[in-house]
């Protein structure tokens, strides 16, 4: 699970990386192997995200380094579900987040 990013309107590719714990690398990679996610870039070349691409990046990282997909399973399963995936992730993550507060308080 990611680290919550601060609310505003781009975000640096050093952010998105501390955030979600991988290498600048990695994000680089799958902007070219994932065509979902398209960060602005600035004359020289500056990677700006949006929150819509961290939430793509956040429902890719997820099937990939969470559920153990490989890039083809997880293009596959992004173009199946689109949507409703991030959705039922994200829930499943509060959930998840909620029975270990329980679970450290037995």
């Amino acid at each position: 699970m990611r680290h919550q990013l601060s609310e505003k309107l781009y975000y640096s590719i050093g952010e998105v990386a501390e955030a979600f714990d991988v290498k600048p690398s990695l994000i680089r990679f799958w902007e070219k192997e994932f065509q979902i996610i398209s960060p602005k870039k600035t004359q020289s070349g500056t990677r700006k995200f949006s929150a819509k691409d961290i939430e793509k990046f956040e429902l890719i990282h997820a099937l990939v380094k969470e559920r153990g997909f490989t890039l083809e399973g997880a293009k596959k399963q992004l173009t199946k579900g689109k949507k409703g995936n991030l959705d039922v992730l994200k829930k499943l993550q509060k959930i998840r987040q909620e029975l270990l507060r329980i679970k450290a308080e037995l």
